[in-house]
């Protein structure tokens, strides 16, 4: 199993400098293709890289919000063969599938119509997917962030289990929640914690990691001010505090787990 970052920068700043991808991550092994969180660049990262777009077998995306799905329907359009094969599997928040209040979502209801199954995502469930190469198992977890249906997950599949917080404020529910995985991937934004609510800082990625005992951790995700502290220096001092072996993400790098 490897996990490819085609992005790992985060927040508003850093979106629309591109100081870092905001293109998510690919999860590849012999059961499926995995893409997590299309935001901006996805699409052309992936063909960039040489990621076969008509291989991909499912699309995560966590939350509704632009730097986390903005290139959804085109790697929709990918996975379903140019929309002219009904295939693949889109598992998605509810704001991001169905809409809020108003009606508004993030992924159209026709690219939805396109794919084999189109899932909404529900804090708790734990759902089998079978694809063309095998399948998995996705558990959705409660996080806590402005997108009200957003949620992490824990991927079970070929023998390894892959956590991802996504974008979320802490919670001592997280610690639990994470617990068992062979790498967790980390949104971790800020070094300090700030006013501005709905992401890690440092801190509490150590108090996450202390708790749920992951084998490795990635931080991504990482903000403008992360990026001027140094994510290398961090996610080093993060695994002395934790006792969890910490890297930080870099665009373009893979990780075998």
């Amino acid at each position: 199993m490897e996990i490819f970052f085609l992005g790992t920068g985060g927040g508003r700043v850093n979106l629309i400098k591109q100081v870092r991808g905001t293109g998510g991550f690919r999860i590849s092994s012999r059961s499926a293709d995995i893409h997590v969180d299309p935001g901006p660049g996805a699409l052309v990262h992936s063909v960039r890289c040489k990621l076969d777009l008509l291989s991909l077998d499912a699309i995560i995306v966590t939350h509704n919000h632009v730097d986390h799905m903005t290139d959804a329907m085109a790697m929709i359009e990918g996975m379903t063969h140019y929309g002219l094969k009904k295939r693949g599997i889109l598992i998605g928040s509810r704001q991001t599938l169905s809409g809020d209040e108003s009606g508004d979502r993030g992924v159209s209801l026709y690219h939805q119509s396109k794919v084999t199954t189109a899932h909404v995502a529900e804090w708790g469930e734990k759902t089998t997917f079978e694809t063309e190469k095998g399948g998995f198992t996705l558990g959705s977890v409660k996080v806590k962030h402005e997108e009200p249906s957003a949620f992490g997950f824990k991927l079970i599949m070929d023998g390894k289990t892959i956590g991802y917080t996504s974008d979320t404020e802490y919670m001592e529910s997280l610690g639990k929640d994470f617990s068992g995985c062979d790498l967790l991937v980390i949104n971790c934004i800020k070094p300090e914690p700030d006013k501005y609510t709905g992401h890690l800082a440092s801190e509490e990625v150590i108090m996450l990691l202390r708790e749920a005992k992951p084998k490795a951790a990635v931080i991504t995700h990482l903000g403008i001010k992360m990026l001027r502290m140094g994510p290398a220096e961090e996610a080093e001092r993060i695994s002395k505090e934790s006792g969890v072996k910490t890297v930080a993400a870099r665009d373009g790098m893979r990780i075998e787990v």
